[in-house]
């Protein structure tokens, strides 16, 4: 399929005047067969690859995405799109008969697109289904969720794999917007991608404006998040660390005279919904919330994003900051940080599991003839079929078991202590991931050099000057001098290996440290002088 059929169909089909940079690339990977994974800011027309390149695949188009309001979105904007191929969704949210109705569309041809939700995929009817009918194109959404790596890992996408080989192997496209180098790795083995052509485009947001506010004591930082807010354009978004520091900061907004709203996972269905139409609708100047806030909005003309407290990686810092300024107008970003807060934040990062429970799992999945669902096994255990899925993950990752669309089963013959142990590994690994993760956050907060040079450097895109549009530009401490010869040795994406921690991949190098990605260590910034006296690195 040349590239003037696809913009051809783009055009006819779906009323797109023109594709956007790197759709097109990966359209026409997809239509040749090979797998892709799209990396395109927020905003940046990620859902047109997959919908173009199902409408030309024979086969209909499973596209897993994690929340239902996004489902809904694109289902929404699909019918408001009259020659598009019709879509539907099969989620837990609709009766039985509207599921049957879908099933019919689906069969029928009459629809080309099905939207659903990693869980349902964990269902063996759902599968079969899917298969018999033929799976032409799959289409992961939000896929950083794949990854451990990724800055919102759900363990529900960790069974994609097995579904993807369940559904006969077809050609698959993951797509997100925050998508580091160790991410995107991760996301080709969890789906078992073949080669995938990897697309990247447009990290640098250049209309918005960085900026870090550091202050002394937490009662300085509340009033001074407050005076910001309150000055700033509208509408826009303040991020917080907690439920309650949304519901606080929402009421001094609000006893400010601005039209906030709170929105975090402890508040009611409708509540949450009603805040979410309210910030649509531009009926409040500011949502005030978790980071349960924000995943899959469009909403281009949100003119700010603070961040009241430090996130807990720079993946979700960007994926949040992106969703201002969408329109093109400038926007600014701006994080409140205290060294103390990263207390709670490494308080969040802390996880472990008990070996002896982990053992007890595996015993149980070792001793049945057939997969073990986690409603099963947490019954057999007495405990939360959500502490049964985390057991279950962990011995997954650890290699101990295998999470199949019908439930676990084992896939290595061990002694119960043995994969208890496993499981342990794989959560002090975990708890390895999200420190590293902390860490390169914090220097983001508090390196003096520019600050746009470092976020794209993180997601392997160079700027060769200093933005000119963060504060640390602005105060002059981001020289830009040119790195010496041994920084140029050790090029952003090199190979190397450490005496200690084994291979790594270089993320980004400033003039005298070096950031480098290690699989079971994360991320480390080491200095460059240290690193040459002790020849702790080598290119491999």
């Amino acid at each position: 399929m040349s590239e003037r059929s696809i913009a051809q169909t783009a055009r006819e089909l779906f009323g797109w005047a023109g594709l956007r940079d790197g759709q097109e690339e990966a359209v026409a990977a997809l239509l040749e067969g090979r797998d892709v994974i799209t990396v395109l800011p927020t905003g940046g027309g990620k859902s047109a690859v997959y919908q173009l390149a199902g409408a030309m695949t024979p086969g209909i188009t499973v596209v897993v995405s994690p929340l239902i309001a996004l489902q809904r979105d694109q289902l929404a904007r699909l019918a408001d799109t009259p020659d598009a191929p019709r879509g539907v969704a099969i989620n837990s949210t609709i009766g039985d008969r509207a599921v049957d109705v879908a099933w019919e569309a689906l069969s029928s041809g009459e629809a080309e697109f099905v939207f659903v939700a990693p869980e349902q995929l964990a269902k063996d009817d759902v599968v079969d289904r899917l298969r018999t009918i033929g799976v032409g194109l799959l289409a992961v959404d939000e896929a950083h969720c794949v990854a451990s790596w990724g800055h919102d890992f759900r363990p529900d996408y960790l069974r994609l794999g097995a579904v993807r080989a369940a559904l006969g192997g077809p050609v698959t496209v993951a797509l997100t917007a925050t998508g580091a180098q160790p991410v995107r790795a991760e996301i080709a083995e969890r789906l078992d991608m073949s080669d995938p052509l990897l697309v990247v485009r447009g990290v640098d947001r250049p209309n918005i404006d960085l900026a870090v506010r550091r202050e002394t004591s937490a009662d300085e930082k509340r009033d001074a998040v407050i005076e910001v807010v309150s000055a700033l354009p509208r509408p826009g978004l303040l991020y917080t660390a907690t439920r309650r520091e949304a519901e606080e900061f929402a009421e001094a907004l609000g006893a400010r005279g601005l039209r906030a709203a709170a929105y975090h996972a402890g508040l009611s269905t409708r509540e949450r919904s009603d805040a979410h139409d309210a910030f649509l609708s531009d009926s409040v100047d500011v949502v005030v919330a978790t980071n349960a806030f924000g995943m899959g909005i469009d909403k281009p003309n949100v003119r700010f994003v603070v961040h009241a407290s430090v996130p807990e990686s720079l993946d979700a810092y960007y994926q949040e900051l992106g969703r201002a300024g969408r329109d093109g107008a400038p926007a600014s970003a701006v994080l409140f940080y205290r060294s103390e807060d990263l207390g709670l934040r490494r308080y969040f990062a802390a996880r472990g599991v008990a070996p002896e429970r982990a053992a007890a799992a595996y015993a149980i999945l070792a001793a049945s003839p057939s997969p073990v669902p986690a409603k099963v096994l947490a019954g057999a255990l007495d405990i939360a079929p959500r502490s049964a899925t985390g057991l279950l993950d962990l011995l997954a990752e650890g290699g101990a078991v295998s999470l199949t669309p019908n439930g676990a089963v084992v896939r290595t013959t061990l002694a119960p202590a043995e994969a208890g142990s496993v499981a342990a590994d794989s959560a002090e690994r975990r708890e390895r991931i999200e420190q590293s993760r902390l860490e390169v956050m914090q220097r983001y907060a508090e390196t003096r050099d520019c600050r746009r040079q470092l976020l794209l450097g993180y997601f392997g895109e160079d700027l060769a000057e200093p933005c000119g549009r963060c504060d640390t530009c602005r105060r002059g401490t981001a020289g830009g001098q040119p790195v010496d010869g041994s920084a140029v040795a050790f090029a952003p994406g090199a190979a190397v290996e450490h005496v200690e921690w084994g291979r790594g991949s270089v993320v980004d190098v400033d003039t005298d440290r070096i950031t480098v990605f290690f699989d079971d260590e994360g991320y480390k910034v080491l200095s460059l002088e240290v690193v040459e006296e002790n020849a702790l690195l080598a290119l491999v």
